[in-house]
């Protein structure tokens, strides 16, 4: 397992997206916006040498970035880790009593699947676990 990427909460994409890619020398490789009932978001994807960061802006008041903004305020969301079968790590976490949230399983426009672990189980930090065998 590695670190995919890791995503940031933003209020305002356009300059964030200027910030990583002018100020910090990233590269902006995609961006997008899904609109999907529990996601509603604005998605950047910023490359940094070999690191990903996700920039992530809520579209709408019910988006789970606007609930996240609200509470913690802007920054670091989540850490993403990269799985060889995401099924099969489902699968295997589970046996071990750990839990998801279900409703956060999709494949992102470029084949990404992927699920975050309840964060019970992690000490409050949100963990998503993904992988691209959708591609």
């Amino acid at each position: 397992m590695k670190i995919d990427h890791t995503g940031i909460a933003v209020r305002r994409i356009d300059e964030a997206i200027e910030f990583y890619t002018v100020m910090l020398g990233g590269k902006l490789l995609h961006r997008y916006t899904s609109e999907k009932p529990g996601v509603e978001t604005h998605i950047a994807v910023i490359e940094m040498e070999n690191q990903i960061i996700e920039l992530l802006e809520p579209t709408s008041k019910t988006s789970p970035i606007e609930r996240f903004i609200r509470q913690k305020g802007k920054g670091v969301h989540h850490i993403a880790y990269q799985v060889d079968n995401l099924e099969e790590a489902i699968k295997d976490y589970e046996s071990k009593g750990i839990t998801f949230l279900k409703e956060t399983y999709r494949i992102n426009p470029y084949g990404r699947r992927l699920i975050y672990i309840n964060p019970v189980h992690t000490q409050g930090t949100i963990i998503e676990l993904c992988d691209y065998n959708g591609q």
